[in-house]
C-alpha cells in the first residue's frame, strides 16, 4: 500500500527549465514526494536558463520546505532503478531528443533511462515532455515506439486559449497539463471554459 504519492521526475538537456521548475512546484504544493534526477546537460540547462550553478532544490520547489529528494544520475543501482520501488509514475521534463531515443530503445545506462524502462515494464505512467522542433523522422518513429510501449509523449506545446500574458503563464499551462496526466491536483489555470470565453468576448465588443 502506497501512502503519499511518489513521483519520479527527470530534467534533461533540452531548453525548458522553467517548465520543470513550475511542474516541481505543482508537485510540492500538492504534497507529493518527489524523486528528482538531473542529467549533466539538464544541469547546464538549469544554469543557462534559471541561473543555478548547482541543483537548487529550494529554488526549484519554490520553498525551503519541500519534499524533493535528488538522486545521482549515474546510480543505476539506486532504488529508482528497481520495480520494487512503488510509485505513481515518472515525468521527464524537459525531455531531450537523446533521452527520448534512449528510452524508446531500452538503453538503461543512466538512472533516468533506467527508471523510465522500469516504469514501462511495471505498467506505470510514463510521461515524456519532449521539447524539440522540428522533428526528424527518427524522432517521429521514437514517438510511435514509446506510445506503443505505453508511454505518453506530451510535447511542451502550450495552448493559447487561456490568453497568456507572461512567459510564466505559458509555463504554468504546460506544467498543469503534465500534472493532469499523472493525476495530481493543481491550481494552474488550464481549463477551457466556454462561458468565460463568451463573457470575455462580449467585454471586448
Amino acid at each position: 500500500m502506497i501512502g503519499l504519492m511518489e513521483i519520479i521526475t527527470a530534467i534533461t538537456g533540452a531548453s525548458g527549465a522553467l517548465y520543470a521548475q513550475r511542474f516541481l512546484q505543482g508537485l510540492v504544493a500538492a504534497g507529493v514526494n518527489v524523486h528528482l534526477i538531473v542529467s549533466p546537460f539538464g544541469r547546464r540547462v538549469l544554469r543557462d536558463e534559471l541561473g543555478m550553478e548547482t541543483v537548487d532544490l529550494a529554488a526549484l520547489a519554490g520553498t525551503p520546505k519541500h519534499s524533493i529528494t535528488l538522486h545521482n544520475y549515474n546510480d543505476v543501482g539506486g532504488k529508482l532503478a528497481s520495480g520494487s520501488f512503488l510509485n505513481q509514475g515518472m515525468v521527464i521534463v524537459p525531455c531531450s531528443g537523446n533521452t527520448l531515443a534512449q528510452v524508446a530503445h531500452g538503453v538503461g545506462d543512466n538512472l533516468i533511462s533506467r527508471a523510465a524502462s522500469v516504469t514501462l515494464k511495471e505498467r506505470r505512467r510514463l510521461v515524456l515532455a519532449h521539447r524539440e522542433m522540428p522533428l526528424s523522422a527518427i524522432e517521429v518513429n521514437n514517438y510511435k515506439t514509446l506510445t506503443d510501449a505505453g508511454a505518453i509523449v506530451a510535447p511542451c506545446n502550450p495552448g493559447l486559449y487561456m490568453r497568456p500574458q507572461t512567459v510564466g503563464d505559458i509555463a504554468d499551462f504546460v506544467a498543469g497539463k503534465l500534472l493532469d496526466l499523472i493525476g495530481v491536483a493543481h491550481a494552474f489555470d488550464t481549463r477551457w471554459d466556454a462561458a468565460r470565453e463568451r463573457s470575455e468576448g462580449e467585454g471586448r465588443m
